[in-house]
């Protein structure tokens, strides 16, 4: 169970993860927590003549946007390989100190504990063996409902489990493993510099290469280079999000990444299992998990 904020953050986070685990025979599920309904029109293209934003105002590019993102998730889902969507029905918070942050139906207002029994009741339905979701530094990105994604998934690793919290919800089930997401930082370097080489600039400002690393918190390193078509396939079908010209998610073609950086990186943040042993690297999600269940579908 991989869980997000947004349509479309399943995209650019775990897409090639998931996909290669869904080819396995795994069962993927996908917890989207709002309907992105705040999301700004990122693909110039649309507003050209002929297409659905032309002669939009602001106010009408935002009621077509929260209109078509349904849509494009359906698609980025497919080309990911999901087995199973939820949407956890809260309204898109918007950016830190707009607006949509007052409203009454946003992720960020919702009540702590309701929040998260709508995702335990969910774990408890489910039954995964592992759980992705958000990282607890997020300095680099504070959004409001990637905040509150890492707040209610900590909180439901330990209650879904317990008997004693929301017994209405489902008989308790204890998730095995929960990973961090990460962009590496070596990531960010290593396709840096493949873009200076091939077009003499880059989209990674002096801002992104001078954050901190957290490298050194990385417990599990995936080969998923033949797995990053899902990643390109998935941003591509968030047509209103992503800029298919953009060298920041596209300059590098997938085979030209996969030499590259061909890994996707993860914090192990909790495990029933134990800490993994000193010197070692996963190479699996379901390391540990595996010794005692089956893990596919």
């Amino acid at each position: 169970m991989t869980i997000h904020a947004h349509p479309d953050d399943e995209a650019s986070k775990g897409a090639p993860t998931v996909a290669r685990y869904y080819e396995e025979g795994v069962r993927t599920v996908l917890v989207c927590c709002t309907g992105g309904e705040e999301g700004d029109l990122q693909n110039p293209a649309l507003r050209e003549p002929g297409q659905p934003f032309h002669g939009a105002t602001p106010e009408e590019e935002r009621e077509i946007i929260a209109r078509l993102r349904p849509d494009e998730l359906k698609k980025s889902i497919e080309a990911i390989g999901f087995s199973a969507l939820h949407m956890l029905g809260y309204r898109d918070s918007g950016m830190a100190g707009s607006e949509p942050n007052n409203h009454p139906e946003c992720f960020h207002m919702a009540d702590i504990d309701e929040a998260t029994g709508r995702l335990v009741a969910l774990i408890r339905a489910e039954k995964p063996q592992v759980i992705l979701t958000y990282n607890d530094d997020q300095a680099g990105y504070p959004h409001p409902d990637h905040l509150r994604v890492h707040d209610i998934s900590l909180l439901a690793f330990d209650r879904a489990g317990d008997p004693a919290w929301y017994p209405e919800l489902g008989a308790p089930w204890q998730v095995s493993k929960m990973y961090y997401t990460l962009w590496a930082k070596e990531r960010v370097l290593a396709v840096h510099e493949a873009l200076l080489l091939k077009f003499g600039e880059s989209p990674f400002d002096e801002k992104w290469l001078a954050r901190p690393s957290q490298d050194h918190r990385i417990t599990t390193r995936l080969d998923i280079g033949r797995y990053l078509r899902a990643r390109t396939e998935s941003l591509l079908a968030h047509a209103t999000q992503i800029d298919p010209s953009s060298k920041w998610w596209f300059g590098l073609d997938d085979d030209e990444l996969a030499k590259v950086y061909p890994w996707e990186d993860w914090i192990l943040a909790a495990s029933v299992f134990g800490e993994i042993p000193e010197g070692m690297q996963e190479t699996d999600l379901f390391f540990g998990v595996r010794e005692h269940v089956s893990v596919t579908s």
